[in-house]
């Protein structure tokens, strides 16, 4: 059986690292006007999403059992809802001066936004059964990683 644990990364060099994850939830339309007209009942959507989105970065290691703990400098979030598409779309940009990447903290902080939104509009994207049959979360990515020994 293989041995298990984190990654021993005490030889690599402390850098400047930044990772930037996206990801999409597609909504009914009916749900996005509500978003960009602030009538969600359970109050603003973008920074409730913000504020999750943050928690969730700090706490990557709790909720990722081999990730490091490192001590993250700086979160980034941008939302985007689009009416066109009927999506709203999340970006996490998140920096640290650390042994290890934060491709994981990213990626965890536009997942927990993305959970986020789902739950603060779920009344509005059941069906008749309770079922969420048009409420999709997708394209979940990292779209940069980047490591500069400028700290």
């Amino acid at each position: 059986m293989a041995e298990l644990g984190m990654v021993d990364i005490s030889s690599k060099e402390v850098i400047l690292r930044r990772a930037r994850a996206c990801g999409t939830i597609k909504l009914r339309p009916s749900t996005i006007k509500l978003i960009m007209e602030g009538k969600v009942p359970k109050g603003d959507v973008a920074t409730a999403s913000t504020v999750a989105a943050i928690n969730a970065v700090k706490d990557t290691p709790r909720i990722l059992p081999y990730c490091h703990p490192i001590l993250i400098e700086s979160v980034k979030t941008q939302i985007d809802v689009d009416a066109k598409t009927s999506t709203v779309k999340v970006c996490v940009e998140v920096k640290a001066r650390a042994r290890t990447g934060v491709e994981m903290e990213a990626l965890t902080g536009v997942m927990a936004a993305l959970l986020n939104i789902w739950d603060m509009v779920k009344a509005f994207e059941k069906d008749e059964t309770g079922n969420y049959p048009e409420t999709i979360i997708k394209d979940v990515r990292v779209i940069e990683k980047v490591k500069s020994p400028e700290a």
